[in-house]
Order: structure tokens, then sequence, then C-alpha cells
């Protein structure tokens, strides 16, 4: 929770909005975010796309790029966090794909292989992970993680690189 207020300071300071877009944690980083008292100042809301057709319908996630990339990957998680910054109408987007498991994708793509990202009006940061652990791990890892990112991009404006 230390992680998620640190986040709705840095957004509320800009006078900005946060919103959520996320397929393997399942609204985890919403649930985290909305766990802090005063949330709503911040925070207007999340998408839960676990398909490809809601990444596309909800999100906005060009069919061309989840057929050439696949939905776990850097590009539609870009995809997802400029989608849900756009269609939420905030100025902060964090978005998670990935592959939490017990099994590989339909492409083969190993467990715990993660894409996060984060689309605020200066900056854009994609994050490739590779997490270990069971479903659990890869899916609090993950929510962790985009928290973490997200902080660096609104704070610092500029994308982490790794």
């Amino acid at each position: 929770m230390q992680l998620a207020q640190q986040l709705l300071d840095l957004v509320e300071a800009r006078r900005w909005h946060l919103a959520t877009a996320e397929s393997l944690t399942g609204g985890m980083v919403g649930a985290v975010v909305t766990a802090v008292p005063g949330a709503s100042r911040v925070y207007v809301g999340g998408i839960v796309a676990y398909t490809d057709e809601q990444k596309a319908s909800l999100l906005g996630v060009s069919e061309d790029a989840l057929l050439r990339s696949g939905a776990v990957s850097g590009e539609v998680a870009a995809a997802m966090a400029d989608g849900c910054r756009t269609r939420l109408g905030a100025d902060v987007g964090v978005a998670t794909t990935g592959v939490a498991g017990p099994a590989s994708d339909s492409r083969g793509t190993p467990v715990g292989t993660v894409f996060i990202a984060v689309s605020t009006p200066q900056a854009k940061a994609v994050v490739p992970l590779r997490l270990s652990g069971d479903r659990g791990a890869v899916r609090r890892g993950s929510t962790r993680e985009a928290l973490e990112l997200a902080i660096r991009v609104v704070q610092e404006g500029y994308p982490e690189r790794r």
C-alpha cells in the first residue's frame, strides 16, 4: 500500500488522474490503489481485459498488434496503457499483461513473462519482466513492478530503461 500511496500523491500533486488496464493481474493494481483512503481524488477507474477481444474492444488495442506480437508483448502493453488513459479520461495509464501460469500461453510464452507499461502526457515506458514463483507470486510481483514503474515515470517524466 505504500507504493500506491506514493503514486497517488505524485499524481495528485500534478493535478492528474490515474487509470489502469489489467490482464494477468486481474484488477490487483486497481485493488491496491483503491485500498488507499482518498484514492478517488485521483483514481478514475480500471479495465480488466483478459481476452484479446476485450483488449481490442475496451482498450482499442489493434487486432494487427495482437496478431503480430501477441497479447503478451511490449507493443500490446503500451497500447493498453494508452487505451485506458484515453478511454477513461486519465493523465496516467498503467497496464499489465503476461503469463501468470500455471502453464504457458497458446504461443508458448513462458510462465513469468510479463510486460508493464505506463503512459503519461510527457512519457511512455514499457518494461519486460521475467518473474519467478507460482501464479500468485507472478501476479503480486507484476502489481508491485507496475506501481514502481508508474512512480518513476510520473516522478521523473522519462521512460525507465532496463
